[in-house]
């Protein structure tokens, strides 16, 4: 028995306000977990890349101890990883959260230094073309993002978006 083009719209309509139903509830749990998901993932990124500076073992230390040459890398490459551990702390904990960003402001442009005091390790071809170290320094641009947000919500604004 063949449907009618009413029945197939009345069909096509039903499955439009399911898919958008599930749309909205999809959207309205990511606005939900957003914040504190990212809160989780920076601090979390903070707590191990300070970490493996600490414990020596971080693979960033030869770059930053090219970097930061006017201090000893055995003194400055574990200092770095204490102070970003603390601000993977702080992010984590929301009334700690200006402390972290301010301390993280004060951290984030010396991770670019790279890109201008050596630039042969950054780029295979300058300025697009980008090592695997080069890599690593761009990615902060997401970390800068997700500061942001997460400042966003200092002045009692809600954990979600």
């Amino acid at each position: 028995m063949a449907t009618s083009e009413n029945e197939q719209n009345s069909i096509m309509t039903e499955y439009r306000e399911r898919l958008d139903a599930l749309d909205a509830t999809l959207a309205s749990e990511m606005g939900r977990w957003s914040v504190p998901a990212l809160r989780v993932a920076v601090g979390v990124v903070f707590i191990w890349f300070g970490a493996l500076k600490v414990l020596g073992v971080s693979p960033a230390g030869d770059l930053v101890a090219s970097t930061v040459y006017i201090l000893p890398a055995e003194f400055f490459v574990p200092v770095l990883g204490v102070w970003e551990i603390i601000i993977g702390v702080c992010l984590l904990y929301p009334p700690l959260t200006r402390a972290g960003l301010l301390l993280l402001a004060l951290q984030l442009p010396g991770t670019f230094l790279p890109m201008v005091l050596l630039p042969e390790v950054v780029y295979t071809t300058f300025p697009y073309g980008l090592t695997v170290e080069g890599q690593y320094i761009v990615k902060n641009l997401v970390i800068i993002a997700g500061a942001l947000v997460l400042g966003s919500t200092v002045r009692g604004g809600s954990e979600s978006a």
